[in-house]
């Protein structure tokens, strides 16, 4: 069993050292850590990443990509600005939370923003999502880098009784990611408009009121600033579950297709999916994909993709965008990646992580379509990534013979 408690010298570990431990996360390979409880009751079971974030801890939380994963957040202060409506990226909140866990480095202090509606425990708690503090997320983050992303299964009990075998039975057993379709878990059981717009201080959410163009959006998981964006751009979205048929999704007269992000193994969704993706594409239909929709589209085009060792979770990764030449901070969730050395004649790659050379987008020649791996739509450059959404406008532009609008302010 590894004590992770009392790594730093501080009052609170020394007291925390002489407690029961009301939490553990139990890896596959038997490590037992040991934690104080925090959110749900109970365990979950799930893959453990670490994200690098210092920021966007209830956008993290609520981003369905993250469904069959525990999180470990490396930013030691998470909670302190609690939580509210209006940075939940879930569209379908009817839904059960797609992450399995959180684990944090500190315990959470009372919020302090003026934002704030709720403590994050105790939105927690209502979400069941499962925690565990007090640990040296420092040296599993160090675990996850050195040995890949380990399946485990977190639980808390507020007496600190547990049973260590059936846990370690669990994570043991469980079979992982590959080869797993979560999408179920997180798309929309049917379709809808969506005509919010982005957040303005002082104003809040706007709403598209005339609308230029179409879109239809494929829902893998989608997040809600996607929708926004969209709709900002001039769209009029319209949202279909992961399941649409490629005459499903035509039968609307679209101006553009979009495919979202959305969680698990893209080989796996892809058996159902890809078929519909091939007829998009061949409809000649402006596509633009995100994360899950980028690794399936490449997919539908003949690519394949792979498990990574550790992923790219955090909001702090470089990216090159090879049609301009520029490189722009970007936010990443991903545990799989489309192998750029099995893209086809007629697919180039567009971008790329200079973190660690991974694919980071693609294009099709002669085609309007194209998708990045990261999160354009979230803020950590703060901006940088925006220009995508007005790419994919333009594509819809030049297709209707309309002038096209600069991408960069």
């Amino acid at each position: 069993m590894i004590d992770t408690t009392t790594a730093g010298p501080s009052a609170e570990a020394d007291v925390w050292a002489e407690k029961k431990p009301t939490a553990l996360l139990v890896l596959a390979d038997g490590t037992v850590i040991e934690g104080r409880g925090l959110g749900a009751t109970g365990s979950a079971v799930g893959e453990v990443c670490f994200n690098t974030a210092m920021t966007g801890y209830q956008e993290i939380l609520t981003d369905p990509s993250y469904a069959g994963q525990i999180i470990t957040f490396t930013f030691p202060h998470i909670g302190n600005i609690g939580v509210n409506d209006e940075d939940i990226e879930t569209v379908n909140m009817a839904s059960t939370s797609g992450v399995r866990g959180c684990v944090l480095k500190a315990s959470i202090t009372s919020p302090s923003n003026w934002r704030s509606t709720r403590h994050l425990d105790h939105w927690l708690k209502a979400r069941g999502i499962v925690g565990l503090a007090g640990i040296d997320t420092r040296a599993l983050t160090a675990l996850i880098r050195e040995k890949g992303m380990p399946n485990a299964v977190i639980a808390h009990s507020p007496d600190g009784v547990f049973d260590l075998a059936a846990l370690k039975a669990e994570a043991a057993a469980w079979p992982g990611l590959e080869g797993m379709d979560l999408v179920p878990m997180v798309t929309s059981a049917q379709s809808f408009t969506w005509d919010e717009t982005t957040w303005t201080l002082g104003e809040g959410y706007g709403h598209q009121t005339a609308p230029k163009y179409r879109v239809v959006a494929v829902d893998f998981g989608v997040k809600r600033n996607i929708l926004r964006l969209l709709a900002t751009a001039g769209a009029e979205v319209i949202v279909l579950p992961s399941t649409a048929t490629a005459e499903e999704v035509l039968a609307h007269r679209p101006d553009g297709v979009f495919l979202s992000n959305g969680p698990g193994d893209p080989a796996e969704t892809g058996k159902y999916a890809v078929p519909a993706i091939q007829g998009i594409v061949a409809s000649g239909v402006p596509t633009f994909g995100i994360c899950l929709g980028h690794q399936m589209l490449a997919l539908a085009l003949g690519a394949k993709t792979m498990k990574m060792h550790q992923g790219h979770h955090g909001a702090n990764h470089p990216v090159k965008d090879f049609t301009t030449d520029k490189v722009e901070i970007t936010s990443m969730n991903h545990g799989f990646a489309v192998d750029r050395d099995t893209l086809p004649a007629g697919v180039v790659e567009t971008h790329v992580s200079l973190f660690d050379g991974s694919n980071c987008g693609i294009a099709v020649e002669g085609k309007p379509i194209f998708s990045v791996q990261y999160h354009p739509e979230a803020s950590p450059g703060p901006q940088d990534s925006q220009y995508l959404f007005t790419r994919f406008m333009n594509l819809i532009r030049e297709r209707k013979g309309e002038e096209k609008l600069p991408e960069r302010a």
